[in-house]
């Protein structure tokens, strides 16, 4: 599902949360289009498959996107093999649903820490690679995972849809802060998408498919290559002049903002 326009010859993207889901189809993608791609991941088994299903120009480096240590050494070992990076995704993430009034402290404080910490931890990692390959006169950018529920109100969904609305906070800041060193940041806002997670969800009934299917314009839910294709995009030297965006994948479904109504 790559644009024509969008290359990634000689260019090097990093994924944490890569071993599966999005974040593996981001890999592919990027992969498919020439690059070379680096996955970042805390399950090493899950790893080691996908960057067997990758072949040549991929490899793994096991990552705790919490732990400062971690992203620090993995960003090391880039530096003395790769030596740049053109394209950091942040995917890494998990689900837990629940209303504020069952929550524990240590459920809210894994939720931020993994989803807007992480991302966080690993930006400032990754900087000075980005800014090496920007003064380079190469591409340089940051996408990260948000979702459409950092964005509109879903019952049980408080520390998640919290969790990711910073993401758009940091997505501003960091295209300005970043901005003059030539690093593009943006984001990606997708509704609810066929992944092993949403599956998951699917079977707890805790996403319901046929009036979420119905609620939304074009009438599906979509795969994970469909909301790969764009991160490429903006990943890409294609997306040049794009930054501080957070861009809706979600087939029209929060057009309305209602869309968790029954």
């Amino acid at each position: 599902m790559i644009h024509e326009n969008v290359s990634a010859e000689a260019s090097v993207l990093a994924v944490t949360g890569g071993a599966n889901g999005i974040g593996l189809a981001v890999a592919k993608q990027w992969h498919a289009a020439g690059g070379e791609v680096i996955l970042l991941d805390l399950n090493q088994g899950a790893l080691r498959d996908a960057v067997e299903s990758l072949g040549s120009r991929a490899r793994g480096i096991q990552v705790d996107v919490i732990d400062s240590n971690s992203i620090n050494a993995a960003m090391d070992d880039i530096s003395s093999n790769e030596g740049k990076l053109n394209a950091l995704v942040n995917c890494a993430g998990f689900a837990r649903h629940a209303r504020l009034d069952e929550l524990l402290d240590a459920d809210f404080i894994k939720m931020f820490d993994v989803h807007l910490g992480g991302a966080l931890r690993v930006s400032r990692g990754a900087y000075p690679l980005l800014r090496k390959a920007a003064r380079g006169g190469e591409s340089a950018a940051v996408v990260h995972l948000s979702s459409a529920a950092g964005v509109h109100g879903i019952p049980g969904r408080v520390s998640y849809g919290t969790s990711k609305a910073g993401i758009a906070g940091m997505v501003r800041t960091l295209a300005v802060e970043w901005g003059p060193d030539n690093i593009r940041v943006n984001a990606v806002n997708p509704g609810p998408t066929r992944t092993a997670l949403v599956d998951e969800l699917i079977a707890k009934h805790e996403i319901q498919v046929e009036p979420l299917v119905k609620r939304t314009p074009l009438a599906r839910m979509p795969v994970v290559a469909e909301v790969a294709s764009p991160i490429v995009f903006l990943c890409s030297a294609a997306a040049s002049f794009i930054t501080g965006v957070c861009l809706p994948i979600d087939g029209g479904l929060t057009i309305d903002g209602n869309w968790y109504a029954e």
